[in-house]
């Protein structure tokens, strides 16, 4: 499967990527004891050294909103999902529990303050490309409320959108059936080279180590 970014997102955002991994034979399932301990310590340091006020300092989501702007999003309307998280997280939110990769997902996503995806490769069609969204570009969103990404920076298969940094939709959701799994970095334009490879690396090893299955792929996508 190819992930591809279009003009449209390059055009606006020149230094935009993506982090790209593909694994194969995932066995998904509730979150281990060890999973959960390790993210509700992280939640509570996260707490200890940020406070809500304060939010907007935390470089990920400066340079996120930033993008945002670039790409004529407004990011106090549309917040990217990591800040959503965070922000929920420091209002004292317990982390809300998915799934063995859902949970590893966000972990990394608050951990790093980052967008990232993780959708079930078997309900995608064709190659992925990250573009701007069209007027035609409406899901489910797993809100459960109907998605307008028009304008919006999204991926799409042959069938549509189905993934942004805002949220994602419904037909392509990782749940305890899933097997074939692609996650998806969205990396603001001030992340380095080598943290972008460090990320992936500790992703891939983490998210095997507690789904197994084969990490079978693994790209950083640039214009």
């Amino acid at each position: 499967m190819k992930v591809q970014l279009d003009a449209s997102v390059t055009e606006r955002i020149p230094a935009f990527s993506l982090g790209v991994l593909q694994y194969s034979g995932a066995s998904v399932s509730d979150s281990p004891k060890m999973l959960q301990g390790r993210i509700n310590y992280f939640v509570e340091s996260l707490r200890l050294e940020h406070e809500l006020s304060r939010l907007a300092d935390i470089e990920g989501v400066r340079e996120w909103r930033s993008a945002f702007k670039k790409a004529g999003i407004d990011p106090s309307r549309y917040r990217p999902s990591s800040e959503a998280l965070l922000r929920r997280l420091l209002q004292g939110n317990p982390f809300f529990w998915i799934n063995s990769a859902v949970d590893v997902n966000n972990f990394f996503s608050v951990l790093h303050a980052l967008p990232f995806g993780i959708y079930d490769i078997d309900h995608l069609t064709g190659d992925v490309t990250c573009r701007l969204g069209q007027e035609t570009d409406v899901y489910e969103g797993l809100n459960g409320r109907e998605v307008h990404m028009e304008g919006k920076l999204l991926l799409a298969d042959e069938k549509g959108a189905f993934g942004s940094p805002i949220v994602d939709s419904k037909r392509t959701c990782v749940t305890e059936h899933s097997r074939n799994l692609l996650q998806v970095i969205f990396f603001h334009e001030q992340v380095a080279a080598e943290k972008k490879a460090e990320i992936l690396g500790s992703v891939g090893r983490m998210f095997t180590e507690i789904n197994g299955g084969e990490l079978t792929h693994t790209a950083i996508v640039a214009s």
